[in-house]
C-alpha cells in the first residue's frame, strides 16, 4: 500500500508537470529546435500572444481618430485600399545589418571606413530630415512617372511618404526570425533554375491558384488593390491580383474542423474597439509569407492574427502576426498603412488554372531535353539553356516577376518588387 501511495504521488507530480509545461500551438517542437539553433532575438514573444497594433502611419504618434460608423454601428472600413505607398520600404532588416530602408537586397552604400555597430535595434521610423527627403523623392518620382510613361503597361507607384523604414514591427530588431530545420521553400517555376518536371515545380502564383494571405497584401509592382465590403455581422476582404475574397464572420462561430485545410484558411473576427481583429487557422502547408506568395512555406500549424483600424479618412492601418512554431523560431508581425487605390476599382486579373502557361513551359523543357540528347549523341557539348532564356538571349521571365523600376503607373504607384526569397532577410 505504501508503494502504491508513492506511485500515485509520483504519477500526479508527473501529470502536473506535463500540464503546466504543455506547449501552446506546438511550443514543444519550437523549444527543441531552439536548443539547436542560435536565436538572434532578445526576449522573444511567446507563441499565441500577438502584440497590440503598432500604428506606423504617423511615426508612432498617438491616434485619437474615430472611424465613421456603418448604419448598424460598426467602424466603417469600406473602400478600395492599396499598399502602393509602401514602395521602397523593405519587409525587414537584413540579417547582416542595415536600417532596412531601401528594401531587402539593396547593396550597401560605399563608405571610407567600417561603420560602428549600432547601439540598439535599427530605428523603425525616419528622422525629420530623412522624412523630408523621402517626401521630395516620392513627389518627384510620381510626377516624372505621371508625365513620362514608358509604355502602355504602367506599373503602380507611391504618391505618399510614410515615416516607417520597414514593415516588421515585432521582433523589435526588425528581422524576420530564422526558420527551423526542415523548412520548405515555395518552388520558383519560370523564375527559378529548374528542373521543371511537373506542375508541382511551379508556385501557386504561376498556377493561377493564389498568392496566399501574406503574398496578396504585400506590395509588388502592380495589382495591389484590396477592397473591403461590410454587412451586419460580416466583412468581405478582396484582393486584386488572383482575385481571392475572404469572408470574416463576426457572430462568434468557432473555427471549422481542424482536419479541413484551405489555402486562405478559416477566419473568425471580432471588434476590439476601433479595431477589426481577424484570426485565421485551418491553413494548408502550401502557401508562404513572401511577396507574391514566394519564400518559406509555413506549416499547417500557422495561425495569422490580422488587425484593421481606420486611423484617418484615407488611411487604414493593417497589421498581421505570423505565428507558426513548426516553421519560424519566433512569431513575427508586420504593420503598414493602406491608402485609397487610384481609380478606386479593382482591375480584372485574367489568370486561371486552365491557361496554357504551365503546359507550354513543361513542353519547352521537354524540347530542351531532346535537344540536349541529340547534341550529346553527336558528341557536341552544349550547356542547357536557362528556363527563362528565349531565342538564345538571356532575359527576365515574361509577365509576372519582370520588374520595370522606371515604368510609369496606373495613375498611381510602382517600382521594383521585393522577392519571396528576400523576405526571409
Amino acid at each position: 500500500m505504501r508503494k502504491l501511495g508513492w506511485l500515485s504521488v509520483l504519477t500526479a507530480a508527473v501529470a502536473l508537470s506535463i500540464y503546466t509545461s504543455a506547449p501552446v500551438s506546438g511550443q514543444q517542437q519550437q523549444q527543441a529546435a531552439s536548443q539547436q539553433a542560435s536565436s538572434q532575438q532578445t526576449l522573444p514573444r511567446p507563441y499565441g500572444t500577438p502584440p497590440p497594433m503598432v500604428i506606423t502611419a504617423f511615426g508612432g504618434k498617438p491616434v485619437t481618430y474615430k472611424a465613421p460608423r456603418t448604419p448598424w454601428g460598426d467602424p466603417d472600413l469600406q473602400g478600395v485600399w492599396s499598399s502602393d505607398d509602401m514602395e521602397g520600404v523593405g519587409i525587414g532588416v537584413q540579417q547582416g545589418g542595415g536600417r532596412g530602408r531601401g528594401g531587402p537586397g539593396a547593396p550597401p552604400a560605399p563608405q571610407a571606413a567600417p561603420a560602428a555597430a549600432p547601439a540598439g535595434p535599427p530605428p523603425l521610423y525616419r528622422t525629420d530630415e530623412e522624412m523630408e527627403a523621402r517626401r521630395k523623392q516620392v513627389s518627384t518620382q510620381a510626377n516624372n512617372r505621371d508625365t513620362n510613361p514608358t509604355g502602355t503597361f504602367r506599373n503602380d507607384y507611391a504618391r505618399r511618404a510614410f515615416p516607417q523604414t520597414r514593415l516588421v514591427v515585432d521582433p523589435p530588431d526588425g528581422r524576420v526570425p530564422n526558420v527551423l530545420p526542415g523548412a520548405r521553400i515555395m518552388p520558383r517555376g519560370t523564375n527559378g533554375t529548374g528542373p521543371l518536371n511537373s506542375w508541382l515545380d511551379f508556385p501557386l502564383y504561376e498556377r493561377c491558384i493564389t498568392r496566399g494571405i501574406g503574398g496578396s497584401v504585400l506590395r509588388v509592382i502592380y495589382g495591389n488593390g484590396n477592397q473591403i465590403v461590410q454587412g451586419p455581422g460580416v466583412v468581405a476582404f478582396s484582393y486584386e491580383m488572383l482575385p481571392d475574397t475572404r469572408i470574416f464572420h463576426l457572430d462568434g462561430r468557432p473555427h471549422v474542423n481542424q482536419k479541413i485545410g484551405m489555402y486562405l484558411g478559416d477566419s473568425t473576427a471580432r471588434w476590439d474597439g476601433e479595431e477589426l481583429v481577424v484570426e485565421t487557422t485551418n491553413l494548408t502547408d502550401q502557401t508562404a509569407f513572401g511577396v507574391n506568395g514566394l519564400g518559406t512555406q509555413h506549416s499547417k500549424a500557422m495561425k495569422i492574427t490580422e488587425r484593421f483600424r481606420r486611423v484617418a479618412d484615407d488611411i487604414i492601418q493593417y497589421q498581421a502576426t505570423w505565428d507558426d512554431p513548426l516553421t519560424y523560431l519566433t512569431p513575427f508581425t508586420v504593420s503598414f498603412p493602406l491608402t485609397p487605390l487610384d481609380g478606386g476599382v479593382l482591375l480584372p486579373y485574367e489568370c486561371h488554372s486552365g491557361n496554357k502557361a504551365i503546359e507550354m513551359s513543361l513542353a519547352a523543357e521537354r524540347d530542351e531535353d531532346r535537344t540536349m540528347a541529340e547534341a550529346a549523341a553527336k558528341g557536341i557539348k552544349r550547356e542547357r539553356r536557362a528556363i527563362n532564356q528565349t531565342g538564345g538571349v538571356q532575359g527576365p521571365a515574361a509577365g509576372r516577376g519582370a520588374a520595370d523600376g522606371g515604368a510609369a503607373g496606373r495613375g498611381g504607384r510602382g517600382g521594383a518588387a521585393d522577392t519571396g526569397a528576400e523576405a526571409e532577410k
